[in-house]
């Protein structure tokens, strides 16, 4: 593993998480990311890959010692991978806005200066990172992927542009419509330009038509969630999903909130949802 540093590693559960930085080509940055790997891989077992993406304001970190989700990965017996959610460093643009720049990335390619020198998201979660992971890692080539807010975003977004390469996706609270809410207004507009036309290619709600495959979708959204329902509209996706055929299964919540206490309450079920897919799908 020359390209990859490890800056950590602690047991838990009865495998590793494990922390690593590597030169990106394609945010031309240094960037972090995090592996869980569950027990089974020290008899030697290949597993499948479910791939975490965070929210505003977070790093690999966030999810990794507040979510719990490690215990239900080694019972699962799949790895987690938790990428930053945006480049950082010197030199790397940035806004003083907590939802644009460094910690916000929204998983787009950028094409507008100054944003289009490093912020390549996509491109860092579609193709580089899995390629890293699989070349380095005792994993398959199995996927699926979950995400919270902005990273629920990045998780549906990814999920129907890529359908054939993961088995499910989930999200919690997720901004599903970006091209309508003020979070994903304000972000595509610095990274993606005032064309419109061009944010179609990272909304959620207008890219169901075009995914080739069916993947079965969970969304959990809180109803004491503060930015529901202004930035969250997880309704308007369901129904546009049912329509186009997709198997949807939503939940409104009770008394739940935002936070990671909310991620935290359901992430064993989501878990477990995925393991499901994967395995349908091995």
């Amino acid at each position: 593993m020359s390209e990859l540093q490890r800056i950590a590693r602690n047991k838990m559960f009865g495998g590793y998480h494990e922390r690593y930085t590597h030169q990106s080509q394609s945010t031309a940055t240094e960037m972090t990311f995090a592996i869980y790997l569950p027990p089974c891989v020290e008899q030697g077992q290949k597993v499948a890959v479910l791939y975490w993406l965070s929210g505003l304001t977070c790093n690999d970190e966030n999810f990794s010692t507040k979510a719990g989700a490690q215990r239900y990965a080694a019972e699962h017996g799949v790895a987690l991978v938790m990428p930053d959610t945006s480049p950082r460093g010197e030199g790397v643009a940035n806004d003083e806005g907590y939802d644009l720049g460094q910690g916000a990335g929204f998983y787009v390619d950028a094409t507008q200066a100054p944003w289009h020198e490093h912020y390549r998201m996509y491109r860092y979660v579609v193709e580089e990172l899995p390629s890293l992971i699989e070349a380095n890692f005792p994993v398959t080539e199995q996927r699926s992927i979950f995400g919270h807010s902005m990273g629920g975003h990045g998780a549906l977004m990814i999920a129907l542009r890529n359908s054939s390469r993961y088995a499910a996706v989930s999200a919690f609270a997720p901004i599903v419509n970006p091209s309508q809410t003020p979070w994903g207004q304000k972000a595509f507009s610095a990274y993606l330009g005032e064309d419109r036309q061009t944010w179609s290619a990272y909304d959620s709600c207008q890219l169901l038509e075009q995914a080739e495959r069916k993947l079965p979708i969970m969304i959990d959204q809180g109803e004491a969630d503060n930015f529901y329902p202004e930035q969250l509209r997880p309704e308007t996706f369901v129904e546009h999903a049912q329509q186009a055929g997709f198997d949807v299964q939503f939940r409104m919540l009770a008394g739940y909130d935002h936070s990671y206490f909310f991620i935290a309450s359901f992430v064993e079920e989501h878990i477990r949802f995925h393991a499901q897919a994967l395995q349908s799908k091995a």
